[in-house]
């Protein structure tokens, strides 16, 4: 729909999803059943290789933009799993990419948003230039919203040169030493038994980097762990080599990021990534669901900034009609004039 069909459609209703390409739709708690479902608009705005940014829609599915780049010789590091998903739905669930561990999280991508709040409004936030900081960083908020606070409808992004070699390849060392050993590597991947070291670069240095790992060249990266109950673990980096045994004795197929503290999970069985949960909790992590698994919650133990967001949510959607059931609200006191109080 086009932007005036969209802010129709959120002021006549209330209780609103912002829909993308659902490569993601069943990340953290489930959307409310009965929603109007709305969609950003779509397409390339404007882009100047020059300037090393690019406008786009948010409905954009992330391969097109990617196309367009291509043509210029650079890229944006989203990375989704599915080139399906789009611009829009990838900030809003906020999930970075495999190349975290080099270029950074999901939010550093992001110049300057355009929303339509829950009232109508269409905000925007940010700006055009790298190093702008007027006004709140919206930008940032916007990412791993889950839509609670508006329905993202454009963005500016921030774009890089395609590295001219990208290889993986693979080892037997021990990740953490494959670490030691390599200079800002793009990813290292580790399933227990395996190193995957993703390097990008200039072809002699991603050569070296690879001869300093002891690796030899592969095919592709890992596989990532795929079943119909799957989770994303968040811990301390240092702490993987500590919860890699336990996680192993819950039954599910893992992969860490290793220097993120990132860990993909997957199970066959709910019960399965329910205990892959405790193991995450216990190590002083958390998980969250990205697919599958109905009967347990979208996040688990309590997060730590809830009452943060129930201020914001409060601030920019009191009614709660935006992306009902995606995150967990902690409940949000209202003043006697009908304002948000203070958490």
């Amino acid at each position: 729909m086009d932007l005036t069909e969209l802010v129709e459609a959120i002021r006549a209703s209330d209780d609103v999803v912002a829909v993308g390409g659902r490569t993601h739709w069943e990340v953290g708690g489930p959307a409310s059943p009965t929603a109007t479902q709305v969609r950003a608009p779509s397409g390339v705005v404007t882009y100047d290789p020059a300037d090393l940014t690019v406008t786009v829609a948010a409905g954009t599915p992330v391969g097109e933009l990617a196309a367009v780049l291509a043509a210029s010789n650079q890229e944006c590091a989203l990375d989704p799993r599915s080139d399906d998903a789009t611009v829009g739905g990838v900030l809003a669930v906020g999930l970075s990419g495999h190349r975290r561990l080099r270029y950074g999280p999901l939010r550093d991508r992001v110049l300057e948003v355009r929303f339509v709040t829950a009232d109508g409004r269409v905000v925007k936030g940010g700006g055009p230039t790298v190093k702008n900081v007027s006004g709140f960083d919206l930008p940032r908020m916007m990412v791993g919203s889950l839509g609670t606070i508006g329905v993202l409808v454009q963005v500016i992004l921030r774009c890089q040169p395609r590295p001219a070699t990208a290889e993986w390849s693979v080892t037997d060392l021990d990740p953490f030493e494959v670490r030691r050993r390599t200079y800002r590597p793009s990813c290292i991947a580790w399933d227990g038994r395996r190193t995957h070291l993703l390097v990008e670069g200039v072809a002699a240095d991603v050569a070296a980097e690879r001869n300093a790992a002891g690796a030899e060249p592969a095919a592709s990266g890992p596989d990532w762990p795929t079943a119909a109950h799957r989770g994303r673990i968040s811990v301390r980096p240092r702490a993987l080599g500590e919860i890699a045994a336990d996680l192993d004795r819950t039954g599910v197929a893992w992969l860490a990021e290793v220097g993120v503290g990132t860990i993909h999970v997957a199970a066959g069985a709910e019960h399965q990534l329910a205990a892959a949960r405790a193991v995450a909790e216990t190590h002083g992590g958390w998980l969250l669901r990205v697919a599958g698994a109905p009967d347990i919650d979208g996040f688990g133990r309590a997060l730590p900034n809830l009452a943060l967001q129930a201020r914001l949510a409060a601030a920019f959607d009191p009614d709660g009609k935006l992306g009902r059931g995606r995150l967990p609200l902690a409940p949000s006191p209202i003043a006697a004039d009908g304002t948000p109080a203070h958490v």
